[in-house]
Formats: C-alpha cells, sequence, structure tokens
C-alpha cells in the first residue's frame, strides 16, 4: 500500500542528496520515478535538483498552475515512486494532488524540505505535509556554531549579521542561511 512521506531537516541536512539517493535505487532496478522539484527555487537552473557536493539532475518544476496528479496519471509507464525536493514551497493544493496520488494511484510520494523558516514559521507545503503525511522523518544535522542538532534557520545578512525579519521565502545557501540549534538562533555567535 503505498504512503505519503515527509521528510525534513534544516539546511544541510542532506535532503537533497537523498533524493538523488532514493532515485538512483529505483532506477537501478529499472523501476522507473518522477521527481519534481518547486519552481520557485531559483538558484541555479530552474528545473533542476542540486546537492551542495556537486550532485546534479533534471526534475520536472512546480507552478502554481501545475497538475502533479495530471502528469503522474498520465505518464508511461507508471512510476514506481513520486519524489518531490524543496516540498516546503508546494501550496496546500499540491500536497493534496500529491496525495491522490498515493491515495488514488497507489504510488507512493515522498517530500524532501524544511520544516521552518528563518523565524521558525511553517512553511505552508511543510504544514500540509506534516498534516497529511502517513510518515514523518527528520533528517538530522548539527548547528553551525556549536555540536547541538540543528532545528532551525538562521538567515544572515552580507556581513552575517544575523536577520530575523523579512519576506518568509528568500532564496539562497550557505551565503545566507545557517543551520543552528534553538540556543544559536536566539543568540548566534557571531561577531
Amino acid at each position: 500500500m503505498a504512503q505519503l512521506y515527509f521528510k525534513y531537516g534544516a539546511m544541510n541536512s542532506g535532503k537533497s542528496i537523498e533524493i538523488l539517493k532514493v532515485a538512483h535505487n529505483y532506477e537501478e532496478q529499472n523501476k522507473p520515478v518522477i521527481i519534481f522539484t518547486s519552481g520557485i527555487d531559483r538558484r541555479g537552473e530552474i528545473g533542476y535538483i542540486t546537492s551542495r557536493i556537486g550532485l546534479k539532475r533534471q526534475a520536472l518544476p512546480i507552478f502554481d498552475e501545475t497538475d502533479t496528479y495530471d502528469i503522474v496519471k498520465n505518464t508511461d509507464p507508471k512510476p514506481y515512486c513520486v519524489l518531490v525536493d524543496e516540498a516546503q514551497f508546494l501550496s496546500k493544493k499540491h500536497v493534496l494532488q500529491l496525495t491522490k496520488i498515493v491515495d488514488e494511484l497507489n504510488i507512493p510520494v515522498m517530500g524532501f524540505g524544511l520544516k521552518n523558516d528563518f523565524q521558525n514559521e511553517l512553511f505552508e507545503g511543510s504544514k500540509y505535509f506534516l498534516l497529511y503525511a502517513d510518515k514523518i522523518e527528520e533528517m538530522k544535522t548539527i548547528c553551525w556554531f556549536c555540536p547541538r542538532k540543528a532545528v532551525m534557520n538562521l538567515r544572515v545578512d552580507e556581513q552575517g549579521k544575523p536577520i530575523y525579519t523579512g519576506d518568509q521565502i528568500y532564496l539562497g545557501g550557505n551565503d545566507k542561511y545557517y543551520p543552528v540549534c534553538r540556543r544559536c538562533h536566539k543568540n548566534p555567535p557571531i561577531k
């Protein structure tokens, strides 16, 4: 029986490399997959998943008008699994389309993304993955500043100073965000 999975973690927890690994494992056994990623993420080329260690793979971008259910339903041969990177940027309607893939097409869906933003608020996609997922797994990483587990993302400016206000979505990597523990989020040891 297919299930909806949500694998979340702070920045640098290995989400993108994990999705690439899962896709490779299916395809090595001649089991096709469909990989989606958010069309919002424009850090590199749109429609690509890029890991911090340099691996890269094309994926179908999800825009507001994208219907993931229709795409998967009309794909031949049917995929063995649907993988979604940057799941935090999805809308409620997209998460509901993914649940329909699981429930009506009996195809497992694995979403990978951040749980919370730099202000420690849930992203829309993460909220609905947390509500609808059959299985939820935290991907762990360590705090940028100390040996504790990172559970938040700290946004920084060009000088490396913490930022606690602004738009929820502001794309960036290690130049804009650090994975941090709760203590270091409140009081980062930045000079």
